[in-house]
């Protein structure tokens, strides 16, 4: 019986070793000078083929938009919302809406007024992925962006 067992357990572990990451997403985070004392975070999504998140502008009932916060600092102050570019709006059945997402890649950027030369940026943001068969749970991921003028 423990044979058994053991060799159940080693063929489980070896088909798990094989399974292939789906949804997967990767964010890259870059902060630009726009004058002397302001400058843009940019914070990047990139979607595996045929992979989707959401806008932050998604309507009740639909999918987990994609939204970010920002932990309070004296080194800087937030000028006006997230920005993000024109997103896909399209119908999916699942949520049986119009929803609007971004595939491939995606850009969203804060505004920030420094209050001195340099500042650590940091936060929280939460997305949640979905292709035309499945959409996995949300993800929360923290970041953090040095700012220097």
């Amino acid at each position: 019986m423990k044979k058994l067992l053991l060799l159940l357990a080693v063929t489980l572990a070896g088909t798990g070793a094989f399974a292939q990451v789906q949804g997967r997403v990767t964010w890259a985070y870059a902060a630009k000078k726009v004058s002397a004392t302001e400058a843009v975070i940019l914070l990047k999504a990139t979607m595996d083929n045929g992979w989707h998140i959401y806008s932050q502008n998604v309507k009740d009932g639909g999918p987990i938009k994609t939204s970010f916060k920002f932990q309070p600092s004296k080194e800087f102050k937030l000028s006006g919302k997230v920005i993000e570019p024109k997103p896909v709006v399209k119908y999916e059945p699942a949520f049986k809406m119009n929803v609007a997402y971004f595939e491939n890649s995606v850009v969203f950027q804060q505004k920030i007024k420094l209050t001195g030369k340099k500042a650590t940026v940091k936060g929280t943001l939460e997305y949640m992925t979905c292709n035309d068969h499945q959409c996995l749970p949300p993800e929360d991921v923290d970041f953090t962006v040095q700012v220097a003028l």
